[in-house]
């Protein structure tokens, strides 16, 4: 309209003005374009409005009327709010800090009582709702001061936690304020009543102390628990209740009161509790759960991820928020990654994390809720408060948790213990008794634990020391008391010694006193302490294995060692006392062998048995009689020394062999040949017993039945044996040696399931040597162990050829060991190597041993055969029922495989044969071994055999034993006919 008024003038006389008017006319054109460009120039002032105040408004949030102003530097202008004379009014506020940030905020009260008011302005420097995750605000100061339009600047009033500022409003007043901002943020303004925010203050500082007394008391009640329990689980949860602690103390505005910082530092303190309670979370979690035990993964994994935390710890002192926003994702991804840890490894059945699922569940929704509060979407005065106090809280629960599990095993945990409670612990492990000998009193303690010392008289060892000699062996009681007196009169060393002790049913047990002396101030020994222990078991387990050691298992007789020993003792004596001429002689049963064939080898060890007791019954008590290997026994006579009465002893030996041994309804007589020698000068143990062997030879060659003394002609005689054993040796290198299969027959389909492999020797003179020739040649000289290498490594050569025929590959090949081989170490690595180098299933190779042979060592062999089973190779007890300990010792060893004598399936007239046969084989599949029958005659045997479900046969009825392309001949003529 002015721009039209000016345009009009000088064209239309009606609009002609004077020139005062048209001065006028210009000024106010000019003050109204002033009006628009600092309406421009102040913004959003023109949307202000003032926040009307009663007398009975508690509190008023502001914030919503608040218009910011950034970056508006030192000075800043703005128009207020018009005033009840409806004036607008330009005010200019000056800031009053000396880095000021350029933003300011503007806000207007209006009063519109009757009366005065006073209210507090109050802008709290902390606030978590909507503080953010991701560089969150960790709190400052918020407004430097506030003017209003009217008066003077507002007085600030001292408040650690907040800006508070107090205002007075006259009645009918409309004030504009405008408020100089310390930072960008402004989270929170309210307008408060002075008593109610008194009142709310005093509210929130009891409940802050009480949190704060809680987590106090159990950050140090946690702190006290790990240094007497020392689990690494406690240091761990004390740690993360003092980190739970430093969080509260920040944020309940009381670390302040304790480590007074300037303004600004907060934000550091802050973002340093965040982290620690980040960091003391995954310590907790990895020593609670454990996971350094058996998961270096996780240990590594952890030691990253604290060594990180470690790193924001530094990096809080650079940039606060970037560390705190770090920390608070990684305690997110602690309480999921502990969740899944804690679900593993409770589905394994591990009770600590079961312990924990509870705990770890409560802290999932304390992470929750404080993601809802950090976002803004919950958002009131109590939530901040509300958390810390559950934080505190879940410490609690964890301490709960880690007691429960801590003292859920008894009186001792884990944790650090005395010397003395250490010692204590050691002594009840144990089961030994005390042994406490008050020397001055002349007192012997000895206090027992009755499950493992059962049987020592603990009662009559209280007491003075010589109330011990009546229940001590009289054969230990001088040394119990020389041991005693020895310990007081040198005042030093030690108390090792065993003594057998009476017990209340009179049988005498073993027992170990180990102890010390203990001396007084004035060097004498006050005391004697140890402990008492039952050694009854180990003892006997000693005599067994040095008696089974010197003594044949069977007889109970010495055997060669110790007869060797014995003759080495005698000819030591005999070198220098003359009266000593022991005659020397070896007794040797002629035919055994046959014997065993006829009627079995259990008969045949029962005889043996019966001659050994008669020799014996023979002899005085200066004579010495040994097994010295199958059916020979050698003895020494010293009881006489006369040329005649030698002889006529010799005779004595010949009637008791001859004498006829009952057996069922009949009696078996035997003879033996007898050598004997007398002794020589400078003759030693082994050359007369040698001499006396050549003149047990002599008299079987003879005929046997006889007593041939020793002539040095009989040196030449064994030149023939001598002549053997060496081209024995050399017949590896002559490829003489080879082996015989006999097929084993599965009885089901008459097909043939596997080969036993027997050694033979084809000399290039002598034409075949039987088996019984060289076989006890190889064992006396130990070439027997070369021999079953060469047998074992040749079986296994032919099997994997064998098992490359069509439907050949479950072929087995049993192969027979001897005692040397089982005795020696590298029997199981000989084995192994074979079965490696030719690619053979393990379970196809069988070794077999007797049950004699294997009762010449059954510690040892037990032991060896355990480890041939582990590696999977089958084990067959040969020559089943003709020993005397088979029953007893069918269970202790491994076998998968057993053989029935041929000599129960001979004699049909024996009414007790099928009953005995079958009751093996049932026996044998109750304990889950297969059968194999030996020596089946006829098809008739062969067909109750099948009834009886035994698997499998061997005998001259299916096949003699083959040469080797015999057998792959036999096999693939089976094979034609199954085809066929």
């Amino acid at each position: 309209m002015l721009f039209d008024v000016f345009s009009r003038e000088g064209k239309d006389p009606k609009f002609s003005m004077t020139p005062p008017r048209q001065a006028m006319l210009r000024s106010y054109f000019a003050w109204l374009i002033a009006l628009f460009v600092l309406i421009a120039a102040t913004g959003p002032s023109h949307a202000l409005s003032p926040v009307s105040i009663g007398r009975d408004d508690i509190a008023i949030d502001l914030l919503p009327a608040v218009d910011i102003y950034r970056d508006r530097g030192s000075s800043f202008q703005v128009s207020t709010v018009p005033g009840a004379d409806g004036i607008v009014r330009r005010i200019e506020v000056e800031s009053n800090s000396a880095q000021a940030s350029g933003d300011w905020a503007v806000f207007a009260l209006a009063n519109n009582s009757d009366e005065q008011i006073d209210r507090l302005v109050v802008a709290p420097h902390y606030r978590l709702a909507e503080s953010g995750i991701l560089w969150p605000d960790l709190g400052s100061q918020r407004i430097v001061s506030i003017t209003p339009s009217e008066g003077f600047a507002l007085d600030r009033q001292q408040s650690p936690e907040a800006d508070v500022f107090f205002v007075t409003l006259d009645p009918g007043t409309t004030i504009t304020f405008v408020a100089e901002l310390a930072s960008s943020k402004l989270p929170e303004i309210r307008l408060w009543e002075p008593n109610a925010y008194k009142d709310t203050v005093n509210a929130f500082t009891l409940y802050r102390g009480i949190v704060l007394g809680i987590a106090g008391l159990l950050a140090v009640f946690l702190t006290i628990l790990f240094v007497v329990k020392g689990s690494p689980m406690f240091p761990a949860t004390a740690a993360l209740a003092w980190a739970v602690l430093a969080y509260i103390c920040i944020d309940f505005d009381f670390w302040q009161k304790l480590v007074p910082f300037v303004p600004g530092e907060e934000r550091i303190w802050r973002a340093g509790t965040e982290i620690a309670l980040a960091f003391t979370l995954v310590v907790f979690l990895y020593a609670y759960l454990n996971l350094n035990r058996w998961h270096g993964i996780l240990s590594a994994f952890t030691a990253l991820w604290l060594a990180g935390l470690g790193g924001l710890g530094v990096l809080a002192a650079f940039d606060p928020p970037m560390a705190s926003g770090i920390a608070r994702m990684s305690l997110g991804a602690t309480v999921g990654t502990g969740l899944l840890l804690i679900l593993f490894l409770s589905w394994q059945r591990y009770d600590r994390a079961i312990m924990l699922i509870p705990t770890w569940i409560l802290i999932g929704v304390w992470l929750f809720a404080g993601w809802l509060t950090v976002t803004g979407r919950i958002d009131n005065d109590i939530i901040q408060p509300a958390l810390g106090g559950g934080l505190v809280l879940l410490v609690l629960l964890i301490g709960f948790t880690v007691m429960q599990h801590a003292f859920a095993g008894g009186g001792f945990g884990t944790g650090l213990l005395s010397d003395m409670e250490r010692r204590s612990l050691a002594l009840a492990g144990t089961g030994d008794a005390v042994w406490d000998w008050d020397v001055t009193r002349d007192r012997i303690f000895a206090g027992s634990d009755a499950d493992t010392n059962i049987g020592i008289p603990i009662t009559a060892m209280n007491g003075p020391a010589r109330d011990w000699l009546p229940i001590l062996h009289p054969d230990d009681r001088d040394r119990f008391k020389i041991t005693l007196d020895t310990i007081l009169e040198h005042r030093r060393g030690r108390i090792a010694q065993d003594f057998r002790v009476r017990a209340e049913d009179g049988h005498y047990h073993w027992i170990s006193l180990q102890a010390r002396p203990v001396l007084g101030s004035t060097g004498e020994v006050v005391r004697c302490v140890g402990t008492l222990k039952d050694v009854t078991e180990r003892k006997k387990a000693e005599e067994r294995l040095l008696h089974d050691a010197l003594h044949d298992q069977l007889t109970g007789l010495p055997n060669r060692e110790l007869f060797i020993d014995r003759l080495d003792s005698i000819s030591a004596l005999a070198t220098t006392r003359r009266d000593v001429r022991p005659t020397l002689f070896v007794i040797d049963v002629d035919r055994f062998s046959q014997v065993n064939d006829d009627f079995g080898m259990a008969t045949g060890d029962t005889i043996l048995l019966t001659l050994g007791r008669r020799l014996k019954r023979a002899l005085r008590p200066q004579d010495s009689l040994a097994r010295l290997s199958g059916d020979k026994f050698g003895l020494i006579l010293m009881s006489e020394t006369d040329v005649d009465a030698v002889g006529a002893f010799a005779q004595t030996l010949r009637d008791v062999v001859r004498a006829p041994i009952a057996f069922s309804d009949r009696d078996i007589i035997l003879t033996a040949s007898i050598g004997l020698t007398g002794w020589s000068e400078g003759a030693g143990a082994d050359e007369v017993l040698r001499e006396a062997e050549l003149a047990m030879y002599q008299a079987k060659r003879l005929g046997g039945d006889r007593i041939e003394a020793f002539r040095p002609a009989f040196k030449t005689h064994s030149s023939g044996k001598v002549e053997l054993e060496s081209d024995l040796r050399r017949a590896f290198g002559r490829n003489e040696l080879s082996l015989a299969y006999q097929p084993i027959v599965r009885l089901a389909d008459g097909q043939i399931a596997g080969f036993e492999a027997l050694l033979r020797w084809n000399h290039v003179r002598r034409g075949p040597v039987s088996p019984a020739e060289f076989i006890p040649i190889a064992e006396s000289t130990g070439l027997i162990v070369q021999l079953g290498q060469f047998a074992l490594d040749e079986a296994a050569r032919r099997l994997a050829d064998w098992q490359k025929l069509p439907g050949q590959a479950k072929l087995f090949v049993s192969v027979n060991i001897s005692s040397r081989q089982l005795i020696r170490q590298d029997l199981v690595n000989d084995v192994r190597q074979t079965l490696k180098l030719y690619n053979l299933a393990p379970e196809t190779v069988k070794l077999e041993l007797t049950e004699s042979l294997v009762m010449d060592n059954p510690e040892r062999s037990a032991k060896l055969l355990v480890r041939l089973k582990e590696m999977g190779v089958g084990l067959s007890l040969d020559d089943f029922g003709t020993g005397y300990s088979s029953l007893s010792y069918l269970m202790r060893f491994p076998f998968d495989t057993l053989k029935i004598d041929q000599t129960f399936l001979r004699g049909e007239a024996q009414p007790q044969r099928p009953i005995i046969v079958q009751s093996i084989v049932n026996m044998a599949h109750e304990l889950g071994l297969a059968v194999v029958a030996e020596g089946v005659e006829t098809d008739a045997d062969a067909a109750k055999l099948k009834l009886l479900n035994c698997e499998y046969a061997q005998s001259y009825l299916y096949a003699p034993p083959l040469s080797a392309e015999e057998a792959r001949r036999r096999l693939q003529e089976r094979q034609v006919k199954r085809a066929s």
